[in-house]
């Protein structure tokens, strides 16, 4: 059964998407411009928000940074409807305070909440604090399990676990899930541990943007894989400039490209602190884009049909849920709404 496509946006957790140096959007990070955000998204339609966790901003570290999980607790308090997908780096947070934090959040929310885990490429957020910073195929692992301990604590089970990274003993939290047996599971990765781990425990499996065909091998590779339980659902990022016309759209990429290359020391600084083995970065590397998680590179820059267009072709390919970035961000999240949101109902692709 193919699903209706969700559309949701990333949270401004260390603001600009696209360019550092813009003029038709300074920067800010702040809880009040997420709050203002996430409110106005939710009041335009959009059906989710991710709100990625970092502690020290990855970019420029003398710049501010949105903690996720605070508010994320917060929006759940303020929101109605809006799915709230915080992310989590496992070597952040003991699997049992987390699996308490994501119950009282979803508690808080209504049913509404998601955990994000990704397994951090930013080797000096880890080191700097005195953490020990695994390598990729070991975070995956000690990632694995940490999932697996807290996806048995949010559906309330008592919980006696003797693993490699973790002893947990007789836990069982309460209040558990009331709407749904436990918050929804996203994760992101696409080595080849990440795709293990999405079989065998994600509900959805958050894809970096990138081109079509990609994205359907992606899929096919995952779908072969052994899994008990309901099907993996997939999950698409993209950076999307949309205007009335071809032309109007290449310009706007062309300005926003231009002001990215004026980032080169803040490039430099990431590329630094990057675990070389991230896929993410690689196939990034791959294509010039702007934004991040892949940007552009799903070819979601065009006129308002053809954006429709090709967001149409990802959601027969498989794409469920949408994640939408966009620069300067309230005014082109308002003129996707308006624009390309109405031609994907015309065509059948999203909801209502």
């Amino acid at each position: 059964m193919t699903l209706p496509l969700r559309i949701g946006i990333w949270a401004l957790v260390h603001g600009n998407r696209a360019a550092l140096h813009d003029p038709e959007e300074p920067y800010d990070a702040s809880w009040a411009r997420n709050r203002r955000l996430v409110l106005e998204a939710e009041q335009l339609g959009y059906d989710c928000v991710l709100v990625a966790q970092h502690t020290m901003n990855p970019h420029k570290p003398e710049l501010g940074q949105l903690e996720a999980w605070t508010s994320t607790a917060a929006l759940a308090a303020e929101t109605r409807r809006i799915e709230l997908i915080a992310a989590i780096k496992p070597m952040l947070y003991h699997p049992v305070v987390l699996a308490k934090m994501a119950l009282q959040i979803e508690e808080i929310s209504g049913g509404r909440f998601a955990i994000n885990l990704v397994n951090a490429w930013n080797r000096k957020e880890i080191e700097d604090a005195g953490m020990t910073f695994r390598e990729h195929d070991e975070r995956y692992a000690y990632g694995a399990e940490w999932l697996a301990v807290v996806e048995r604590l949010m559906r309330g089970e008592a919980v006696q676990h003797d693993g490699r990274y973790f002893q947990v003993r007789d836990y069982m939290l309460r209040p558990a899930a009331a709407t749904r047996p436990r918050p929804r599971i996203y994760v992101g990765g696409e080595s080849d541990p990440a795709r293990d781990l999405v079989a065998a425990l994600a509900d959805v499996w958050f894809i970096n943007g990138q081109p079509l065909e990609d994205v359907q091998r992606l899929i096919a590779d995952v779908r072969r894989r052994p899994r008990a339980g309901e099907p993996v659902r997939f999950g698409l990022s993209t950076f999307v400039i949309a205007r009335e016309t071809e032309a109007e759209a290449q310009a706007e990429y062309q300005r926003l490209l231009a002001l990215a290359k004026q980032d080169g020391e803040v490039k430099a600084y990431v590329r630094a602190n990057t675990d070389p083995a991230v896929v993410m970065r690689k196939t990034q590397a791959k294509y010039e884009s702007v934004g991040t998680n892949g940007g552009t590179s799903a070819g979601t820059v065009g006129s308002y049909d053809q954006v429709a267009a090709r967001l149409a072709q990802f959601h027969e390919a498989g794409i469920d849920t949408l994640l939408t970035q966009f620069q300067p961000f309230e005014r082109e999240m308002r003129r996707f709404a308006a624009q390309v949101r109405p031609r994907l109902r015309a065509m059948g692709v999203t909801a209502g």
